[in-house]
Order: structure tokens, then C-alpha cells, then sequence
């Protein structure tokens, strides 16, 4: 498979390019490497994010980035301590800081927004 030893991209779309910059560097703390004409590119360990701009966007209600961490609640309370407020879903069973534990305890995942409405999340498996 000509793909399986190359590094991926991942892309979100944004309408408000400042935005969505200063959100991802200043709240999540994502290292910001480029910009360029066509998007604001942030690292994610290794792997490129490029955030574009679509003056039409409209944000996907199911995840579309998330990150596997090594301490759900230490990270849930991190990103609160910047403002960052974690999604309650209804008939979910989430904790007091917003995070789910699946039935058979092997994953906790916990859910955000980012100012575009972009649906993220932190996951500890």
C-alpha cells in the first residue's frame, strides 16, 4: 500500500480564520507552524492540522478531531481552567466534568467545541 508509511494531514474548516488561530494556540496550546494563503497550520505530534478557511462552514454535529490522552479527568480539568466547556448529551450518563465511561470500562471520552462549533474530543482508552 503506496500510503501506509506516510505521514497523514488532518484538516477542520473554519469561517473565522483569526479565530480559529488564536483558539487553537492560545486555548489548546497546539504549537502554530505556518500560514499560508489557503490555511493556518498547527502540529498534532507529528502529524499536520491545516484549518481552513469556508466562508460557508457548517460544523459536523459527530466528532471530527480528537486526542488520546493519558489522564481524561487532569486533561478535562486543564481545558476547563482555559475556558474550554465540555458537551452533556442526554441519556449519555457523563460525570460532574462531562465525561462518559463506556459499559465495559475500557475508554472515557469527553467532548468539546471549538469557537466554530467543530465537534472535539479527548478519549482515555
Amino acid at each position: 500500500m503506496p500510503l501506509k508509511n506516510c505521514t497523514p494531514i488532518t484538516f477542520l474548516f473554519t469561517r473565522d480564520r483569526e479565530k480559529a488561530k488564536l483558539w487553537y494556540r492560545d486555548t489548546l496550546g497546539l504549537v502554530h507552524t505556518a500560514s499560508d494563503e489557503f490555511a493556518e497550520c498547527f502540529d498534532l505530534g507529528g502529524v499536520p492540522l491545516r484549518i481552513v478557511p469556508i466562508p460557508d462552514h457548517t460544523p459536523s454535529p459527530h466528532t471530527v478531531l480528537g486526542w488520546n490522552v493519558l489522564d481524561i479527568e487532569a486533561t478535562v480539568r486543564a481545558l476547563a481552567a482555559n475556558g474550554v466547556k465540555c458537551e452533556v448529551y442526554e441519556g449519555f450518563g457523563q460525570d460532574e466534568l462531562g465525561i462518559w465511561s463506556a459499559p465495559d470500562g475500557h475508554a472515557k471520552i469527553a467532548w468539546f467545541l471549538d469557537p466554530e462549533g467543530n465537534n472535539l474530543s479527548v478519549t482515555q482508552f
